[in-house]
């Protein structure tokens, strides 16, 4: 890890009430995210992690990340404020899920390009692509797969499931996401955009 880049105080007073939650934020996809449905514990897990209310652990850490990838995602999402509310539910959803926020970004980079309002030919919807059934499989039917926060929470809990089924082996777990389960043609996707676009140097 290199030395911390020093931030405009500016910035970081807008990045910390971001982080907070004191600042109000006013082509279809090539893939869809897996079909497989969820057995009990996958349910149980699931319920768990959108219930959840965690918080960010180094504010300063995540400052830095949000000033670095902003300016990657700039072409992608035009509008600052929305640019900044999806990278910082990326950072905090991928951390409480124990997952590098940089693949989290390269995925919905392959997934939907980052649009939020999504939906692949087998009606997978959002950010990370998740199917509909999965709002009844865990008795809250009335989520919005749209809204950012909460396509955020599934992707990133359902990509930590398969994770763990898979003994750590993400290769397997992102093929297991995506509904190819013993090809590599996802991964590979994901990972190219993970080297190309997303690397935190």
């Amino acid at each position: 890890m290199g030395m911390k880049t020093a931030i405009p105080r500016e910035i970081r007073g807008f990045l910390a009430a971001l982080l907070l939650g004191s600042t109000s934020l006013c082509s279809l996809p090539a893939w869809s995210a897996t079909m497989e449905r969820p057995d009990a514990d996958m349910r149980a897990t699931l319920l768990a992690a959108v219930n959840s209310s965690d918080s960010f652990g180094d504010r300063f850490d995540a400052e830095v990340w949000l000033v670095d990838m902003s300016s990657r995602l700039q072409s992608r999402v035009k509008d600052p404020q929305e640019r900044l509310k999806i990278l910082k539910q990326v950072h905090y959803e991928a951390t409480r899920a124990r997952l590098a926020p940089e693949l989290v970004l390269a995925l919905i980079n392959v997934e939907s390009n980052f649009d939020h309002f999504a939906i692949s030919s087998a009606g997978a919807q959002g950010l990370m692509q998740i199917m509909p059934f999965w709002l009844d499989e865990i008795g809250r039917p009335d989520d919005n797969l749209f809204d950012i926060n909460t396509n955020l929470r599934f992707g990133c809990t359902i990509l930590n499931i398969y994770l763990k089924q898979e003994r750590g082996d993400m290769r397997k777990a992102l093929a297991r996401y995506n509904g190819s389960v013993g090809k590599n043609w996802y991964p590979q996707r994901v990972y190219k955009a993970l080297q190309t676009k997303w690397y935190r140097q």
